[in-house]
């Protein structure tokens, strides 16, 4: 076979650093487009991107070539730089260190849309962390607690 064919798709999940509520729905309206356009130019696509004021979870197509790790490295550098200068009231904003990212079938794309698409009021039922450890639990990844 002379092609290679790939799709690679991750649900990612990841938060201001300290939880801090610093994601006002002005920034999120700014900041998705800006991440879609760092994952472009590293030959990723973010299909969707949505959350809530203290944290973010992205649908992303992954390039082949592209470790997962190097992508957020990225998108967080930058976006979170993006966010410093362009919202200064903010002060230096920051990301967390880590983050969840999740497979997901092309079976499976529309129904994590629809549950990216419906942050607001799923976080009226469960908390960041509970939604993080269920997230973590469902997909059979082992955590300390503490780094919840």
């Amino acid at each position: 076979m002379g092609d290679s064919f790939t799709a690679l798709h991750c649900h990612i999940v990841f938060s201001t650093k300290n939880r801090q509520p610093l994601l006002g729905t002005e920034v999120r309206d700014e900041l998705f487009p800006y991440m879609a356009s760092v994952m472009k130019n590293l030959g990723c696509k973010l299909l969707l991107g949505g959350g809530v004021e203290d944290h973010v979870h992205l649908l992303a197509g992954i390039h082949p070539s592209r470790a997962v790790s190097d992508v957020m490295r990225d998108v967080k550098a930058n976006s979170s730089r993006w966010v410093s200068e362009r919202w200064r009231n903010l002060g230096k904003f920051e990301w967390q260190a880590g983050y969840g990212a999740f497979a997901v079938a092309a079976s499976r794309l529309e129904a994590v849309e629809k549950y990216i698409l419906g942050q607001a009021e799923h976080h009226k039922r469960e908390s960041p962390q509970d939604e993080l450890r269920r997230l973590l639990d469902e997909n059979g990844i082992p955590y300390d607690p503490r780094y919840v």
